[in-house]
């Protein structure tokens, strides 16, 4: 019998423990979004490198126009040549077909991928 009173207080030990365990995961819980929140407020400040107008080969100014633009904005206009003419693979969306136009701006290559695009055309960028 000595058994029986020793583990019906142990019992209740261990029942009292895991409802405080369980109030305790809470307090927690309300401290992470906190934390994300202080971190929140610090906005990302744009590289100044990218924002720099630079101004397109002829080659690519076919495709974007003449004006000084930042890489940013010479990459979206490049994306929209691209998607108003259809011009991704249909089989593979990260490869790109050439024009005759962008064909100049990729060193002559029927097809690019999209990463490759990218370095190609800061080559053609000054």
């Amino acid at each position: 019998m000595a058994t029986a009173k020793k583990a019906a207080p142990a019992a209740a030990k261990k029942a009292a423990a895991k409802p405080a365990a369980k109030k305790a995961a809470p307090a927690k819980a309300a401290a992470k979004p906190a934390a994300k929140k202080a971190a929140a407020p610090a906005a990302r400040k744009p590289n100044a490198a990218f924002m720099k107008a630079m101004t397109p080969s002829s080659a690519l100014s076919a495709v974007v126009g003449s004006a000084p633009l930042p890489r940013t904005e010479v990459t979206k206009k490049v994306w929209d040549y691209i998607k108003k003419l259809n011009l991704q693979d249909a089989a593979n969306r990260r490869m790109i077909n050439a024009d005759d136009k962008l064909k100049a701006v990729f060193g002559g290559k029927a097809q690019v991928s999209m990463f490759e695009m990218t370095k190609l055309i800061s080559d053609h960028l000054k």
